[in-house]
C-alpha cells in the first residue's frame, strides 16, 4: 500500500473514476495542461484527453454553470474553483439552481456534479486566497459539503461525491495537501459522506473539527494529555450533513465539548453545533461550550497568519477553560 499524501490520494480519485465511468470529466481553470494550481488534477488531459480534462477562462460563474448544464444531461462534471475566495460569482448558480433542481423539476433532474475548492489559511497565500466559508455553504438547502483532512478520507470521500446523484462541495484543506503522508489503498473504496470519525478516543472532554483544524486539534490534545486531560477529538468530515449522532454520544460520555475552526467565530459552524448540543444535549454538560476560531475579522496576510489561526496553544487554553468550570 502507497503513502500518498492529499494531493495524490484525490488525483488518485479522480484518476480512478474517470477510468471507470466515460460520464465523469473534468472542468476549471488550468485543470488540464497544468494540472491545476496545486496540480490535484496533474496528468489526467494527457490521459484522457481535452474534452475531459477541460481548461476554462478565469469565470467562476461560467465554470458552475456549464459543470451544471453537464450534469443535467448525463455528464458527471468535477469542477474546479482555484481557491474559496473566489467563490462568491459561482453563488448565485449554486444557490439559485444548482441546489433547487431536484426540488424545481420535482425530481426530473438530479445534478450529480462536485464543486472542488481548496481552502483555509496557512499558505502565506495573498488576498482572497485563504478563507474559510463553509458555513455559508452549510446553510444553503439542496447542497452536500465534504471537508477532508488526511488523504485516506480524501481519496474516498472524492470518489463518494463524484457517486453522488446530487451537488457535493468538497473542500480541500490546502494546508495539509502536502503535510501529511499516510498509507491510501491501490484498490477502489469509498468514505460515507455525512459520517463523523472518532479520531481519539477519551472520557474528559470532546474536541469536535474538521480540515486542517483535525491537526492542530490533535496536538493539543497530546499537550493535554500531559496534564492528565483525555480528551477525545472528532472529526466531522461533513459539515452538511452534520452527523449529530457521534458527536452528541461523545458530549453525553465527556460533559465537556470544544468546537475548532479557522473561520470567524460569529454564525461559524460552531454555533450551529452548540445550538444542537444545548436541543439535544444540555443536561449532560457540565460546562458552557467553549468555541476556538478564527476572529471577526478579514483574514490577514502573512505577517499576522499565525496570530488569526487556532494553534494548538490556543486550543489547549480552550481545555484547560471547560475543565476547570
Amino acid at each position: 500500500m502507497a503513502k500518498r499524501n492529499m494531493v495524490e490520494a484525490i488525483n488518485a480519485g479522480l484518476m480512478e473514476e474517470m477510468e471507470k465511468d466515460p460520464a465523469v470529466m473534468i472542468i476549471g481553470e488550468d485543470v488540464g495542461k497544468e494540472g491545476g494550481v496545486f496540480r490535484v488534477t496533474d496528468g489526467l488531459q494527457a490521459k484522457f484527453g481535452l474534452e475531459r480534462a477541460v481548461d476554462t477562462p478565469l469565470a467562476e460563474s461560467g465554470i458552475v454553470g456549464v459543470a451544471l448544464g453537464l450534469a443535467i444531461n448525463g455528464f458527471k462534471p468535477v469542477a474546479e474553483l482555484q481557491f474559496m475566495g473566489f467563490l462568491p460569482p459561482a453563488l448565485d448558480q449554486i444557490l439559485n439552481h444548482i441546489s433547487r433542481i431536484r426540488n424545481r423539476s420535482r425530481g426530473r433532474y438530479t445534478c450529480p456534479m462536485v464543486i472542488r475548492m481548496p481552502y483555509g489559511g496557512g499558505i502565506h497565500a495573498p488576498e482572497h486566497h485563504s478563507e474559510s466559508m463553509e458555513s455559508i455553504l452549510a446553510h444553503i438547502p439542496g447542497i452536500k459539503v465534504v471537508i477532508p483532512s488526511t488523504p485516506y478520507d480524501a481519496k474516498g470521500l472524492i470518489v463518494a461525491a463524484i457517486r453522488d446523484p446530487d451537488p457535493i462541495l468538497f473542500l480541500e484543506p490546502k494546508r495539509v495537501y502536502r503535510a501529511i503522508k499516510e498509507e491510501v489503498p491501490e484498490d477502489n473504496y469509498t468514505v460515507p459522506i455525512g459520517e463523523a470519525k472518532v479520531l481519539r478516543e477519551g472520557g474528559d472532554v470532546t474536541v469536535i473539527c474538521w480540515g486542517a483544524m483535525v491537526r492542530e486539534a490533535l496536538r493539543a490534545v497530546e499537550m493535554a494529555a500531559e496534564e492528565g486531560i483525555n480528551a477525545e477529538v472528532i472529526d466531522l468530515r461533513a459539515v452538511s450533513p452534520m452527523d449529530d449522532n457521534t458527536y452528541l454520544e461523545s458530549v453525553r460520555k465527556t460533559a465537556r465539548v470544544v468546537i475548532v475552526h479557522e473561520a470567524p467565530k460569529t454564525c461559524g459552524l460552531g454555533a450551529e453545533i452548540i445550538a444542537r448540543v444545548n436541543e439535544k444535549a444540555l443536561l449532560s454538560l457540565e460546562a458552557p461550550v467553549e468555541r476556538v476560531t478564527g476572529y471577526d475579522t478579514t483574514f490577514p496576510l502573512t505577517k499576522m497568519e499565525q496570530d488569526y489561526l487556532p494553534s494548538p496553544e490556543r486550543i489547549l487554553r480552550g481545555i484547560r477553560k471547560v475543565m476547570a468550570f
